[in-house]
Order: C-alpha cells, then sequence, then structure tokens
C-alpha cells in the first residue's frame, strides 16, 4: 500500500506544479521546460525515461522488453462521408456543401517490465473516435473554402498491470479517457476542440492514483519576465492519491519525478503506468 504520512506536507504546491512553465531561450529558438517547485524537489527524485516514444526503456535500475505492437488502424467508420438532403439547399442558396466524416482508430501492445527482482506484464489497447461536420463552399477562389466541425471525440486507453503471483504485487487496471460531444452538451460553440491530455486512474482494488493532465500556462523569459502564453501546453501527467501528489510524468523531457517515499514495488508500478503513457501511439502527446 502506498504510503500517505507525509504527502501532505507538499501537497499544497500542486497548483504551482499544474501551472508553472519555463520557457528557456536558445540559440536554436525557444524550448519549453516543466519548472518543478523547489519545495516538491526536495521530497520527490527525478529518473530521465531513456528510449521514451521508441519500442524499448529503461530508467535507473528498472527496464522494460522490446514492446511488440499490433496492427495499427486507421479507418472511417459509419459509412465514412454522410450525404444530408439539406445540401441542396445550401448548395441552390450559399454554393455550400455539408459532409460528414467518422474516424476511427485503434491499437494494441504489450511488454514486460522488471527491476531485477519483480516483474510485470503490460497489455495495453487504445480506441478513438473522431466526427465532424465538413463545409466546403463551391467557389475555389473564395479564401476559406472549407471548414470542419467537431461533433464528437471519443478516446479510451486501457492497460493492464499483471505480476506473477509468486510475487507481492497485486494487478492494476489501467483506464484514460478524453470525451467530447456537441449534441450532448449542447455545445454552441463553432470551434470546440478536444481537452489536451486525458483523465484517468488505476486501481488494483484496494488502493486507487489518479491522473490528471499537466498543462503549462505561463512562461519564465531568460531575463526574468513572466508571460502569459495565448494557449494551454500539456507538459504531462500528475498521478495523485487522496491524499496528495505522489508522481509526475514529465512528457517534454521524458521524466518521472517520483515521491520519496515509495518503496520498490510502488516505484515499478508507477513506472509500468508512465512507460504505458509514453509508449502509446493512437493518441500521444509528440515533443
Amino acid at each position: 500500500m502506498i504510503k500517505m504520512d507525509k504527502l501532505r506536507n507538499y501537497n499544497k504546491m500542486r497548483n504551482s506544479v499544474l501551472l508553472i512553465g519555463m520557457a528557456c531561450l536558445t540559440s536554436c529558438g525557444t524550448s519549453i521546460k516543466m519548472a518543478i517547485p523547489e519545495a516538491f524537489k526536495q521530497q520527490a527524485y527525478m529518473e530521465h525515461v531513456d528510449g521514451a516514444r521508441g519500442n524499448k526503456m529503461s530508467f535507473a535500475n528498472v527496464s522494460t522488453s522490446k514492446i511488440k505492437r499490433g496492427m495499427h488502424l486507421s479507418y472511417p467508420g459509419w459509412g465514412g462521408r454522410a450525404f444530408f438532403w439539406d445540401n441542396l439547399i445550401l448548395m441552390n442558396y450559399f454554393g455550400i456543401q455539408k459532409s460528414e466524416t467518422v474516424r476511427k482508430e485503434k491499437a494494441k501492445f504489450r511488454y514486460s517490465m522488471t527491476d531485477g527482482r519483480n516483474t510485470v506484464e503490460v497489455f495495453a489497447d487504445e480506441r478513438e473516435l473522431t466526427k465532424e461536420l465538413g463545409y466546403e463552399t463551391l467557389n475555389r477562389e473564395s479564401i476559406l473554402n472549407s471548414f470542419a466541425q467537431l461533433q464528437q471525440y471519443k478516446y479510451i486507453f486501457s492497460a493492464t498491470i499483471s505480476a506473477d503471483t509468486a510475487q507481492d504485487i497485486k494487478t492494476w487496471t489501467l483506464v484514460m479517457t478524453n470525451m467530447y460531444d456537441r449534441a450532448a452538451t449542447n455545445d454552441k460553440n463553432p470551434f470546440a476542440y478536444r481537452k489536451m491530455g486525458d483523465n484517468g486512474m488505476a486501481t488494483n482494488g484496494v488502493d486507487t492514483i489518479f491522473i490528471k493532465p499537466i498543462s503549462i500556462q505561463k512562461t519564465e523569459l531568460s531575463d526574468g519576465r513572466v508571460k502569459q502564453l495565448p494557449f494551454k501546453l500539456l507538459s504531462g501527467y500528475e498521478l495523485s492519491t487522496n491524499d496528495g501528489v505522489i508522481a509526475i510524468i514529465d512528457m517534454i523531457d521524458r521524466n518521472i519525478w517520483f515521491y520519496n517515499e515509495l518503496d520498490s514495488t510502488e516505484k515499478l508500478t508507477i513506472g509500468a503506468i508512465a512507460t504505458a503513457i509514453f509508449a502509446r501511439q493512437v493518441h500521444d502527446e509528440k515533443w
């Protein structure tokens, strides 16, 4: 069971972790990094994940096997493009054609992870569906002759982290989702888009780890000035329990920050969650 007794001491730093980012100006351009508050660093340690996004990952004394991937499928669903009778009206009066496009994508992968003492097996599945309405003008000389409006988005990522029954590790189930439905929410915003990052949780039936995206909203320039970004930039994921943060996954620099009091079994579980997130292909945050 994950130890919680010291988590409350730095849990107040959560908002700082979620909202602060650092932009470092270099001769090659601007690079953005996640800034971890000093109070958090004093009670946590960082491990860089070598091979993140690749077919094999490792950090400290932990390593994965080669990631075995199933067939990665991407195809139109529900018949692809649908015809609307009001196309006739739109075409006659406004010169606009409307069409519906539905895209589906799915993938699976599996691998094992070991710290030299314990080994876990990770089996993961990704499914994504995007439904859009497209509007296109018949006047090809128009500056804006096409527009796609998001109608529905559904992403589900699930993984099972299991161990041999002889090991003192329980099976964990990981689920992360990202959902949007214009009709269900009665959203009138024509420019709506899917949220960055996915929310989720992992549980072994006794303990639960909550997963939420971290977005950079501010940057600190080299001269010390703080500047508000005109957009939110996903930088990673926070792993927490009801008592506080236990780990942070840095998607930019591909690091994992572990709470100091975690034991080797807990670290292996969190490492499996993090590497599974890094291994995604259907809905990955590329840097």
